[in-house]
């Protein structure tokens, strides 16, 4: 295939290398004429003295020509630049371009990820992909063996990047979750200074693993605010470039925070670091982040303080160390207790008798009505156990953009009061279902049949999908609608009375 790369710093570098070793005719830009002018005579890219850049790529400095009549176009500059050089790219690409985006960041003006930076400047209908992972530049450049994930809304364009890198040495993944890659991408940048600065003041293993696994949980609990997928931060962009990035003596971030925790002042610390340390272009948006929508983000905001605000290292750590006590539980022992009793009480009951059938249906389930227990009623006659899955918040306001009247909390404890229900659980995104069906060993799929065919690809699950009637004189849209009517004509009638008894008001 034929590549452009934009950027040529250690890993655009180490990947033109890569790809270029697999066969691909591939062409770099830099927005630095003396980058280009070096390495297209010394072939060596200055922090990468170990590789040979190969004979085959081809160097330019006009963007023109990198964005021309190619297969696939790779942006890999620190994400300081990735929107102007998507400004400057912008006449030159063509509807259907595929773009794979190799850096790391979240714009901290709009909270855009790198992708939609990209898709924001770009007047042209693109495919956008995030590819990240465990991968140093300087291990794939020795072709030592390493994993990526390649992630994509549209599956098919992930799989044609996944053919495009994978080779001998490198391994890749695809996924669908484009925003909790990025998220991972750039939040494991601020966790790896954390560890840097850690291991700086002569803290040890066990700081860092501490560092590591909460820092995680920072992660994940912001990104399952945004709608992401659970499983992508137990995967390759999230634990995995986190590990890699916290420990690894490769790493600018870790390097950096080292420095930082021997003493070093922030901006000397990253002259010192030589590269783009993108962990401290991360925390400004990280911070926004989490006062948006309000997560509590403990490390985060320490090297926040340390690096924006100049407090001392050793009393952030005395500060983090007496915070309140937690649990690591998302759920109480209480709850976990019902939900494993309800399971085994149902499965002695049938026990001899016959196999558990279970049967899962989804809703938001929103003014709890007749209409919804009927719907209950009908599921729950179809099986013996009943799972209600009922849309997050999250979910509804930035999948299904509306607002519930009632909390999910409030929605779940109604719900749980059906007799025909024997579990509630969150929905959190649309890929969910399918995980589900898995995850509780699920027989048979409802739903009311205004849904009809819209989930039968569940069937391929091994599931049974029904399609309840609904019933017909009653709807949660039609009641909020007669409410909002009836309170417009009871204000009316307010004003109006107002206007008699008080004519000079």
């Amino acid at each position: 295939m034929k590549i452009g790369i934009l950027g040529a710093g250690t890993w655009g570098m180490a990947l033109a290398r890569m790809l270029s070793n697999s066969g691909h005719d591939v062409q770099v830009w830099s927005a630095i004429s003396k980058e280009i002018d070096q390495m297209s005579v010394t072939r060596i890219q200055k922090n990468l003295p170990n590789m040979i850049i190969p004979e085959e790529v081809k160097f330019t400095k006009e963007i023109e020509v990198v964005c021309n009549a190619k297969d696939v176009l790779v942006f890999a500059v620190p994400s300081l630049f990735v929107r102007n050089t998507a400004k400057l790219a912008n006449a030159y690409i063509r509807d259907g371009q595929i773009i794979v985006n190799v850096g790391k960041g979240i714009e901290a003006e709009t909270l855009m990820t790198l992708t939609e930076v990209i898709q924001d400047e770009l007047d042209a209908d693109v495919k956008v992909v995030a590819l990240a992972g465990p991968t140093h530049a300087e291990e794939v450049a020795q072709d030592m063996p390493s994993a990526i994930v390649s992630a994509c809304k549209d599956i098919a364009v992930a799989e044609m990047v996944q053919n495009v890198f994978m080779n001998p040495y490198m391994r890749v993944y695809t996924n669908t979750d484009v925003k909790g890659v990025e998220i991972c991408s750039a939040l494991k940048n601020i966790i790896a200074l954390a560890s840097g600065i850690s291991a700086g003041l002569g803290y040890g293993d066990n700081a860092k693993a501490a560092l590591i696994t909460r820092g995680l949980t920072e992660i994940e609990r912001l990104g399952m605010k945004l709608g992401c997928l659970k499983e992508t931060f137990s995967g390759l962009a999230g634990m995995g470039d986190l590990i890699v990035t916290a420990t690894s003596l490769h790493s600018r971030n870790n390097r950096c925070g080292y420095l930082i925790g021997k003493g070093t002042k922030p901006l000397d610390a990253v002259k010192m670091t030589g590269m783009v340390v993108e962990g401290i272009n991360a925390i400004p948006a990280a911070m926004s982040l989490a006062a948006k929508y309000s997560i509590d983000m403990p490390i985060v905001g320490a090297v926040d303080a340390i690096i924006n605000h100049s407090a001392n290292p050793k009393s952030v750590v005395t500060k983090l160390m007496g915070r309140v006590k937690k649990t690591e539980l998302t759920k109480t022992p209480l709850e976990m207790e019902f939900e494993t009793f309800l399971i085994k009480n149902t499965a002695i009951r049938l026990k001899g008798a016959q196999i558990m059938k279970r049967v899962i249906t989804y809703g938001t389930f929103d003014l709890l009505h007749y209409g919804h227990i009927n719907l209950l009623r009908r599921a729950k006659a179809l099986g013996d156990y009943l799972i209600v899955v009922i849309s997050s918040d999250e979910f509804n306001w930035n999948e299904k953009h509306k607002k519930c009247y009632f909390t999910y909390e409030q929605r779940k404890m109604l719900v749980e009061s059906v007799r025909y229900v024997d579990l509630v659980i969150p929905e959190e995104s649309w890929e969910q279902k399918r995980k589900d069906m898995h995850e509780y060993h699920i027989d048979t799929f409802v739903m009311g049949d205004d849904w009809k065919g819209k989930f039968d690809f569940l069937k391929e699950e091994g599931v049974e999908v029904v399609y309840l009637p609904r019933t017909p004189e009653i709807s949660s849209s039609q009641i909020k609608q007669d409410l909002n009517v009836a309170g417009n004509v009871e204000k009316s009638k307010t004003n109006h009375d107002d206007i008699i008894t008080n004519p000079g008001k």
